[in-house]
């Protein structure tokens, strides 16, 4: 089974939606964990309440909420599992959304959850992150090397550049809704890696991909990982991480599936 982490709640709905859709449409079971087992729903500011006069740029789109909403009524959905009951010999992959909210918390400083992106990430397995998620990437040790898991990998996450507009524009009567952690998701996710050249912004200027034009998104693949900024790179996230699992299950399925053994894999940009 693919397994989703997904905090307590404030999550990014379209950076869980739209690859879970992917792989649910492809026939993959996919499976949820959050800290306690308890059904965690995502940030309402970017589902129902809006940003006022910005709600056009910084909402959900229809058609990623559309996915969302789909998304809740998911029996699996509807019955998570806690990190701690997760039986790591069932997993086939694993995925981890992004969002701003505080809720982010939750799964960002859980140990468990840290240890567990660790082990299945260390086994080779397909692993995807977009966003904050990085974040728990970077946060994982590997008890091999006492380092996180991203040394000597190549990634990209929320660049300093989105995370800092988002914050400048809404600042003023949302506080720091847009910054989770005084630290920026780049600075962090960059001081983890071997060569800070390892972690790659994508385009200045990002544009927001779609169903039908996937390639507008950004995403980095080293081996078996894959990662993306923002929402707006999930179509493009999605057909890359349904692409890694069915490389996987091919090579599984073929006696060749092997844990990768270190950095160097290919780097896919836009």
């Amino acid at each position: 089974m693919i397994l989703f982490l997904l905090p307590a709640g404030d999550y990014d709905p379209t950076e869980a939606a739209v690859p879970w859709a992917a792989l649910k449409d492809a026939g993959y079971e996919v499976r949820f964990a959050t800290p306690e087992g308890k059904v965690a729903l995502a940030d309402p500011r970017l589902t129902d309440l809006g940003f006022s006069w910005l709600s056009p740029w910084l909402m959900t789109r229809r058609a990623e909420l559309a996915a969302y909403r789909r998304l809740t009524q998911d029996p699996d959905f509807l019955a998570p599992m806690s990190y701690r009951a997760v039986d790591h010999a069932r997993l086939t992959g694993l995925f981890v959304p992004g969002g701003h909210a505080t809720g982010m918390r939750t799964l960002l400083e859980d140990t468990t959850a840290q240890q567990l992106f660790a082990r299945v990430f260390t086994q080779g397995l397909p692993v995807g992150a977009v966003c904050h998620g990085v974040l728990l990437a970077a946060r994982a040790t590997d008890p091999a090397t006492g380092r996180s898991v991203l040394h000597g990998r190549r990634t990209t996450a929320l660049t300093s550049l989105l995370e800092l507009t988002g914050w400048n524009l809404t600042r003023l009567w949302l506080g720091r809704y847009y910054r989770t952690y005084r630290t920026t998701v780049q600075q962090e996710v960059t001081a983890a890696l071997a060569d800070r050249r390892h972690f790659r912004s994508g385009p200045i200027l990002p544009r927001r991909d779609t169903a039908a034009r996937p390639g507008r998104g950004f995403v980095v693949r080293d081996a078996h990982y894959v990662s993306a900024r923002w929402p707006g790179d999930c179509h493009r996230l999605a057909a890359a991480y349904l692409d890694l699992v069915r490389t996987h299950m091919a090579g599984t399925a073929h006696g060749t599936a092997r844990p990768d053994s270190g950095a160097g894999g290919g780097v896919g940009a836009r």
